[in-house]
């Protein structure tokens, strides 16, 4: 797989225009105009930038999920580093709005360095991206000629931090309008934590538990159409409790019953549930439950 290390490797790779900055590429329309049209088509490829980009389409079909949504507004779309990007020539974008790609080093030395990795929509699939109405389109337009002013000005011992700031206010509107996006889609969230349990319980009823411990959440999110990250969200708005600890829940409600039957050792239970060593199942019991599994045993166990 080819790997681009510049931006401005990326960029020709892709046939757009090379950037006024090395680390820095703007690309806007508003009005009249349409952005440059990158290549047609590429197959799988990774780069050491961030992007962030606003398009709509205009032919093709796209599926959220395995749910069919309107794009005629906006779709903003981001790309993380070594992220692996391909595309074809199915879907067709009508080339206005905008597009920001940096390299990482660009954000070095900065306080958005390390506040960038904790926006979860950087590692989103594609498919997930955020869909705007047109109001908040404008309030992202605004914000992104602010950048591309400073981009294309004689750049002075300011224009980096001025830069980097309107970056990070773009970005804490883009989590903003995820929020609200989240909330909107509301049956759709409800719809996806129920095959989530229902892909869970099938799992558990399956009896490969023994043999193969917990189910992947990789595994479980691309049989789901979303990725690890939207999967983990999407759970902790409807319930409070990442993929991670829905599945120890399912564990231990599974532990508890198994528990309760006489014959079977501590070490036993955990060997049925997956563990290859008992103190781990012990110590992850008496986390959620407060008391070990031979307290939980003595407590309830029939008379």
């Amino acid at each position: 797989m080819q790997h681009f290390k510049t931006l401005s490797a990326y960029l020709d790779y892709i046939e757009l225009p090379r950037p006024e900055h090395p680390m820095l590429s703007v690309f806007s329309v508003q009005g009249e105009g349409f952005l440059p049209c990158p290549k047609e088509s590429s197959p799988p490829i990774t780069n050491d930038c961030y992007s962030i980009s606003l398009k709509k389409i205009v032919k093709g079909a796209l599926n959220y999920g395995r749910t069919n949504y309107d794009f005629t507004n906006g779709a903003l779309i981001f790309i993380s580093p070594r992220q692996v990007l391909q595309w074809d020539s199915s879907v067709v974008f009508e080339q206005k709005g905008f597009s920001i790609t940096f390299h990482e080093d660009f954000l070095k030395g900065t306080t958005l360095a390390q506040q960038i990795k904790k926006y979860n929509f950087f590692s989103y699939s594609i498919n997930e991206a955020l869909h705007l109405s047109p109001t908040e389109e404008k309030q992202l337009e605004t914000i992104v000629e602010n950048i591309k002013s400073e981009y294309q000005n004689n750049q002075d011992e300011f224009s980096k931090e001025i830069i980097i700031s309107q970056l990070d206010t773009l970005l804490k509107y883009a989590n903003r309008f995820y929020e609200r996006q989240f909330l909107n889609r509301k049956e759709f969230s409800t719809n996806l934590l129920e095959k989530f349990n229902a892909l869970i319980a099938e799992y558990f009823e399956s009896g490969t538990l023994k043999e193969s411990g917990l189910p992947n959440i990789e595994q479980i999110a691309k049989e789901l159409s979303v990725s690890q990250r939207y999967l983990s969200d999407t759970l902790k708005k409807e319930t409070g409790k990442t993929t991670t600890e829905h599945l120890h829940l399912y564990l231990i409600d599974e532990a508890k019953n198994i528990l309760l039957q006489p014959n079977k050792s501590i070490a036993e239970v955990a060997y049925e549930l997956g563990f290859e060593y008992p103190p781990y199942f012990s110590r992850l019991f008496k986390k959620k439950e407060g008391i070990s599994p031979s307290e939980y045993r003595d407590k309830y166990k029939m008379n």
